[in-house]
């Protein structure tokens, strides 16, 4: 049986309710994530990984919407950039939905950095507030880094910028026919300023021309492979210690 809510009939949603009150939220993006990979990237690793922590655990997994608050990007014309207030209404509307079914356990799988404060806002405001819920959000992509050691040839942007080292061997791994060989490039990180303490606001087009910061060459299906599978156990382990 698909872990999937929109794969299942009513009768099986109530019965894997009342097995595991356990839902996973994946949320992403569609924007230019480089020449190379697709604009859904942030959401495909998102559910990707929604998919096999599901599958150990005895999660289902929500519907999403496939567009997330992309402003940053948007200064490239191919990017979806949808309103926050849409997202947050969305999140809201989900969310309630789901204790009202009697979901207990919610892991939020957030695969577009610019979705994690609405996601954050969502949690506080409609499930810490009430007794016998629990939440947990995976900054997907912050998330890796901090599982990563020893996986790749580089660091910081290089390795975690846009679409980059870590990004591109995640996808080789996860969806290789998604990822355009061809188009793999080497972007080095603009120098910031001395004023490292402020909070500063810049269109991503004066960051990269094609999308991507870091270097996507030496990506491989390896790489992604050994990464996925750290990631996965860590978010097991932490179901299993801190939710169950």
């Amino acid at each position: 049986m698909s872990n999937y809510i929109r794969k299942m009939s009513g009768k099986q949603y109530a019965e894997r309710i009342a097995k595991n009150p356990t839902v996973i939220i994946p949320t992403g993006a569609c924007e230019i994530y480089g020449p190379q990979l697709p604009m859904g990237s942030d959401l495909l690793a998102a559910q990707a990984i929604a998919e096999r922590v599901a599958e150990r655990t005895g999660a289902v997994i929500a519907p999403a919407i496939e567009c997330g608050e992309s402003s940053a990007l948007e200064a490239f014309p191919c990017t979806f950039a949808l309103p926050r207030k849409i997202l947050e209404d969305y999140l809201e509307w989900l969310v309630g939905k789901l204790i009202r079914d009697g979901m207990k356990n919610f892991i939020f799988i957030t695969g577009h950095a610019g979705n994690v404060d609405t996601v954050s806002y969502i949690v506080k405001k409609c499930i810490c507030p009430a007794d016998g819920l629990k939440a947990v959000q995976i900054d997907w992509w912050r998330f890796t880094q901090a599982n990563c050691e020893g996986i790749f040839d580089f660091s910081g942007p290089m390795c975690h910028g846009h679409a980059s080292e870590c990004g591109t061997s995640v996808f080789m791994h996860l969806y290789p026919e998604l990822v355009d060989l061809k188009e793999l490039s080497r972007v080095e990180p603009k120098g910031g300023n001395e004023f490292k303490e402020f909070i500063q606001y810049a269109r991503f087009t004066d960051r990269t021309e094609n999308g991507s910061i870091g270097d996507s060459t030496t990506a491989t299906a390896e790489k992604g492979e050994e990464l996925v599978k750290r990631c996965v156990d860590r978010i097991v382990k932490y179901y299993e210690g801190m939710m169950c």
